[in-house]
């Protein structure tokens, strides 16, 4: 790979920088990601792996995506240190037309990690160099969990005109799934403002089908061991006017430079609360939910089949 490509690379980085208002370093840190996505993609490991986490807003077209720093995979494999570190270090390592990224094998380093105290998973770090940027990469490998409906294969889009990589993608249902389950979870004590604003974003931009989506919700509640509730702690008057939690998601997105999502933590989980109670109270009622979700309109149900005769 020549110095040529690199320079190359991180001055057109740059002008997307200028042209987006976006950090510099925020982009090269993308654009690692999607480089080693794509060796992943073109490596005998990609079957066993899907991608799940804030990653997967960019494959959707999300209008503001959060930043992030990390790669969130989920695992079909042996679950050990050792076996995700060979792994990922053979991927950094994978021969793929040059694209301006190098990835250091040598500096891979893992550690087991404790996902919300239920999940065992790993952590993978290392080092990527664009020119002379050092970008320290980020992998959350977890295991065990449920994926309804099917993974399926998805095109990671490409930031340059580089070969994109294609590989197995989480389905928003899953998203919505686990982040609300984490929800019921953690009640009171719940900080990840990230999952409302998740949740938030994906009501507003997409429908989804009820029937499908409270089977996903049903299936990652039961693979967790939690109970499905509407009206959990944290879609509460007291959770919503708590100070403390109105300073962590008035941080939230200050940090992560979103417009697009309420100022006041309380109009957030209106419209979260609007969206998964009537799936929650079905659930617990052990009933179908025969509707769909219309961005803007919210819950619309299905109209029986008319009788004939």
């Amino acid at each position: 790979m020549t110095r040529d490509l690199a320079a190359s690379v991180r001055g057109r980085l740059l002008r997307q920088a200028k042209e987006s208002g976006r950090p510099l370093q925020e982009l090269l840190q993308y654009f690692a990601m999607e480089r080693f996505l794509f060796r992943l993609s073109r490596s005998e490991h990609v079957d066993r792996f899907v991608l799940k986490g804030a990653l997967m807003f960019r494959v959707w077209g999300t209008p503001q995506t959060r930043a992030t720093r990390d790669i969130d995979l989920l695992a079909r494999a042996d679950n050990s240190v050792d076996s995700m570190t060979q792994i990922m270090r053979s991927v950094c390592e994978h021969a793929v037309a040059p694209d301006g990224v190098i990835f250091h094998g040598e500096s891979v380093q893992g550690i087991a990690i404790k996902e919300d105290a239920d999940y065992l998973g790993v952590r993978v770090t290392f080092l990527a160099t664009i020119q002379n940027a050092r970008l320290p990469m980020q992998i959350d490998i977890g295991f065990g969990d449920v994926v309804n409906p099917a993974a399926k294969t998805i095109g990671y889009p490409a930031m340059l005109d580089f070969e994109p990589a294609k590989l197995i993608g989480y389905p928003r249902e899953t998203v919505v799934a686990e982040k609300f389950e984490a929800m019921v979870k953690l009640g009171q004590l719940n900080s990840r403002m990230k999952d409302f604003y998740d949740i938030l974003i994906l009501s507003r931009q997409f429908a989804f089908d009820g029937e499908s989506l409270a089977t996903a919700i049903s299936a990652t509640f039961r693979n967790r061991a939690t109970t499905a509730k509407a009206n959990p702690p944290a879609f509460s008057n007291e959770f919503a006017n708590d100070p403390g939690k109105q300073i962590q998601w008035a941080s939230f997105i200050r940090k992560s430079k979103l417009s697009v999502v309420p100022d006041a933590l309380a109009d957030a989980i209106r419209e979260i609360a609007g969206f998964l109670n009537p799936i929650a109270k079905a659930i617990e009622s052990n009933e179908p939910f025969a509707a769909t979700w219309s961005p803007g309109s919210g819950w619309i149900k299905s109209q029986p089949p008319a009788s004939s005769g």
